[in-house]
C-alpha cells in the first residue's frame, strides 16, 4: 500500500457544461448549466441548480476516461462534446478539464 502522503496517480477534475440546446429544453436546463466532478468521484452542482439525470447518464460513462491522460490519437482525447439522448431536446454538453491533481489510489479503492 502506498504512503498516503505520496500520490501515486494523477487525474483531472472536470466541468460538464450545457454547450447548446438545439431543440426545446424539456428538462428545464439552459445553456451554461453545469456540474463539476472533483477529487475523483465528488459531483458538485452550483447552489440552487439541477442537472438532468438523463443528460448525466449520457455523459457519465466517459468521465472516468476524461479524468485520465489519453493517447494523442485516442478519439476521446480529441472530442469533448456529448449529447443527451432526448431527440426533442438535442442538448449538447462540453466536458473540460479544470485542474490536474495528484491522488493516492489506496484512498480511493
Amino acid at each position: 500500500m502506498a504512503d498516503s502522503t505520496d500520490g501515486d496517480m494523477e487525474i483531472y477534475d472536470l466541468k460538464v457544461t450545457v454547450d447548446r440546446i438545439e431543440g426545446r429544453s424539456v428538462c428545464g436546463m439552459a445553456t451554461g448549466d453545469s456540474f463539476e466532478l472533483v477529487n475523483s468521484a465528488h459531483l458538485r452542482l452550483p447552489e440552487g441548480k439541477h442537472f438532468c439525470v438523463y443528460a448525466l447518464a449520457a455523459v457519465l460513462p466517459f468521465l472516468a476516461a476524461k479524468q485520465r491522460d489519453l493517447a494523442a490519437g485516442d478519439w476521446l482525447a480529441q472530442d469533448s462534446h456529448f449529447a443527451c439522448p432526448d431527440p426533442e431536446e438535442r442538448l449538447v454538453m462540453k466536458v473540460e478539464r479544470t485542474c490536474r491533481r495528484t491522488m493516492n489510489s489506496a484512498d480511493l479503492t
